[in-house]
This record gives structure tokens, C-alpha cells and sequence, in this order.
């Protein structure tokens, strides 16, 4: 192994129920009735674009133009008051001894931010990669073969930290070994990934 690749949401920071809790208060402003964990375990590692028309087709509703910034600006609100990275992350950024970047679906600017919060952006200065950046998200496997590129590593050489399984499939199509984050899972993933359940335990898959 010479370049581990990590999603950020969910798997570097504990935002997934956060940005939930976001589009659960953004929903109900326009009168939709949906509970942040049930969207979480319907959309974990979604597109966004893809979530909302979803959403728009389960409710019959046309969702406001303004609906997507004031969902991010309520994320951003959230993060700023309760985003915390996942136990055990900053240990493995300390210990690695190989280089690692993040390959995320995010915007940017989101993933700035959420590594800022935690105290992470030191670890991740160039090495920041966003599927908006490349017009491809998961598990389309086009984000993590421009990371792996940009990084000077072959796809075979590279190791995909994740916590949903779209982002499990995208690692499986770009020919990269997975390691599925997966705290709350007991079932295995159907991907063939060595499943944890702490972030510590990724050093001695690594090394």
C-alpha cells in the first residue's frame, strides 16, 4: 500500500447525521415531514442533486431555488457548533507513515470547512480532492483515480477509506482496495472490504 484515500463525511468527520439534521429543518420549512436518521440511512454517500430529486419525486414537490443554499448555510451553522472528527482519526493522520489525501463528493468549500472545525486541516493541505472539481461522483470511479493520479500513484498502489457502500462501489470500479468505517454495522459489506469499526484499527491494515 503507498497512498491511503479518504472520503471525508462520515468517514474523517462525523457530519453525516449534522448534514441530515440540516435537510430534515430545511424540509419542514416547505411543509415535508422527514426525520434526519431516516434520510441518513436512505442517501449515506448520495449526490446531492440526486437526493433532492428524489425527494421531489417521493413528495410530489418542486423544491425552491433557494432551497440548496439555505440547506448549506444551515450545515455550515451545525458544523460550526457540533462537528467532531471520528475517534481515532487524528491518531492515524499522526501515525501513517505513507501519504493520504481526501476524495470527497463535497463541495470544497464543505470539506474546507469541516477539517477546519476539527482541527484536521493541517493534515490535508494540498491533497484535497472534490467531485466538483471533476464532474464525477460515486460510485462512479473517476474522483478516486484523478486522487490517486494527482497523487503520482497507480490505482493498485491505493487504499479507499469509506463509511458508505456507494463510495465502497466506487473504489471496487477503480480498482483500489477498500476499507469500509462502518461503526454502527454488524452485517458484512457485500464488497469483500475489511470492515471496522474504529478508525484505529486502520494503521495495522496499512502498515
Amino acid at each position: 500500500m503507498k497512498l491511503v484515500i479518504f472520503d471525508c463525511d462520515g468517514t474523517l468527520v462525523d457530519s453525516e447525521l449534522l448534514c441530515n439534521l440540516a435537510l430534515e429543518r430545511q424540509l419542514a420549512e416547505i411543509g415535508v415531514e422527514c426525520k434526519a436518521k431516516a434520510l441518513l440511512d436512505k442517501f449515506r454517500g448520495c449526490k446531492l442533486s440526486s437526493i433532492f430529486a428524489s425527494l421531489e419525486s417521493e413528495f410530489s414537490i418542486s423544491l425552491p431555488e433557494s432551497f440548496e443554499s439555505e440547506y448549506r448555510y444551515k450545515v455550515g451553522e451545525l458544523f460550526d457548533e457540533h462537528l467532531k472528527p471520528n475517534p481515532g482519526v487524528k491518531e492515524v493522520l499522526e501515525s501513517l507513515s505513507i501519504p493520504f489525501c481526501i476524495a470527497s463528493s463535497a463541495p470544497r468549500e464543505k470539506i474546507n470547512r469541516a477539517l477546519s472545525v476539527t482541527g484536521l486541516d493541517g493534515y490535508f493541505i494540498n491533497n484535497i480532492f472534490s467531485s466538483y472539481d471533476v464532474g464525477s461522483w460515486k460510485p462512479e470511479p473517476k474522483l478516486f483515480l484523478h486522487a490517486a493520479n494527482a497523487m503520482g500513484f497507480n490505482p493498485e498502489d491505493c487504499c479507499v477509506v469509506e463509511d458508505s457502500l456507494l463510495g465502497l462501489e466506487a473504489a471496487t470500479n477503480a480498482k483500489m482496495k477498500a476499507v469500509y468505517y462502518a461503526p454502527k454495522v454488524a452485517e458484512q459489506n457485500y464488497f469483500g472490504a475489511v470492515q471496522i469499526q474504529n478508525m484505529s484499527e486502520l494503521v495495522e491494515i496499512i502498515t
